[in-house]
């Protein structure tokens, strides 16, 4: 197979890579059917089982250009910095870069929120924010994701009448002399955020967060949400043109989606004898337990059941479930963890 019919995928190292994190992308492709050599070690990435696939290992800040200059086909990583590489293309390059989410991982939830000094006691953030733009013709920010807050910034000003005063910008690194006088300078940070706002040498940040306790104990308030983002899987719009590449993009898509469909979902199954089947099947109806018609495979005398659901619904506590099933009468009540349930075909929208 040549090089240009392999699937180049975007790995990011991080947590997400760790087994013993939250992420655990290793544990979701062995679930998937592609396990990885090398990449829990910090790579290089290999796939050993499906050759024709090839990671990339990098970090998801660098993804979203790599998708745009074609080095990758698809690439996992989160909706922020796939965000702040497509926006660092159309404000510094005049270039807009057209890059599709075709499937979310369910993991790696952020907050990207504004946070400044608490305002006064009955003022809103827009009468603080345009008093802020009357008073400073330069307003400085500091961000990990400076163009993201550039977007923001530029957007938020103009709402409120001053985009004509502050419609520049300029992102640079931290401290840095500014290069404009009027408008907007955005230093790069590379953490603490939080405490160059606090300290007073920026006038607001722009902060990824979870729960936003580390904003709370640095004294600060988040004035707006600008977005949450997630970790999923991203594609270059040009995979729709190499046919080769496109199937091997399905696979790989086809079954990530099934086991993370399937994460905390468990198979029940169970037999029940045949003058039970009624009572059985009232029960699991109204308890939305099956979706168009339950599983059964009948015999001579029992009828084993199927059943898939959630191992942690607080509304339908699995052994509940169990327990009620037995006392109408079902025998013989496995549980089987899922690794991968895959709906159909239909799921993957590429």
């Amino acid at each position: 197979m040549s090089t240009n019919d392999k699937l180049v995928i975007g790995m990011p190292a991080g947590s997400l890579a760790d087994p013993k994190r939250g992420g655990n992308l290793v544990g979701l492709l062995k679930a998937s059917g592609f396990p990885t050599k090398g990449y829990e070690d910090g790579g290089p990435t290999r796939f050993p089982l499906h050759t024709s696939l090839v990671g990339w290992d990098g970090r998801p800040q660098e993804f979203g250009a790599q998708l745009a200059l074609n080095e990758l086909d698809l690439a996992i990583g989160g909706d922020d910095w796939t965000r702040e590489r497509v926006l660092e293309y159309r404000y510094e390059y005049g270039r807009e870069v057209r890059l599709e989410k075709i499937l979310s991982l369910e993991r790696g939830n952020v907050r990207i929120v504004v946070v400044n000094q608490p305002v006064g006691e009955g003022m809103t953030f827009d009468q603080w924010f345009a008093a802020l733009l009357r008073e400073k013709p330069l307003v400085k920010m500091v961000s990990e994701m400076p163009y993201i807050a550039v977007d923001w910034f530029l957007r938020k000003a103009d709402s409120l009448g001053f985009g004509e005063s502050h419609g520049v910008h300029s992102v640079q690194k931290y401290h840095t002399p500014p290069r404009i006088d009027r408008g907007l300078v955005v230093y790069e940070s590379w953490g603490k955020t939080e405490s160059k706002v606090t300290n007073g040498a920026v006038d607001l940040g722009l902060e990824i967060t979870q729960t936003g306790s580390a904003i709370r104990n640095y004294g600060l308030q988040i004035s707006e949400e600008i977005m949450r983002s997630e970790t999923g899987v991203w594609a270059n719009p040009a995979l729709r043109d190499n046919p080769a590449k496109l199937e091997l993009a399905r696979m790989f898509l086809l079954n990530l989606y099934g086991a993370v469909f399937a994460e905390n979902k468990v198979l029940v199954l169970f037999n029940v004898k045949k003058d039970g089947v009624p009572g059985v099947l009232e029960y699991l109806q109204r308890n939305g337990l099956f979706a168009d018609e339950p599983t059964m495979n009948e015999g001579v005398n029992f009828t084993e059941f199927s059943i898939q659901m959630g191992a942690s619904d607080p509304e339908r506590p699995l052994a509940r479930v169990r327990y009620e099933l037995a006392r109408l009468g079902a025998t013989h009540i496995e549980t089987v963890p899922l690794d991968s349930c895959i709906p159909g075909l239909e799921v993957i929208g590429l």
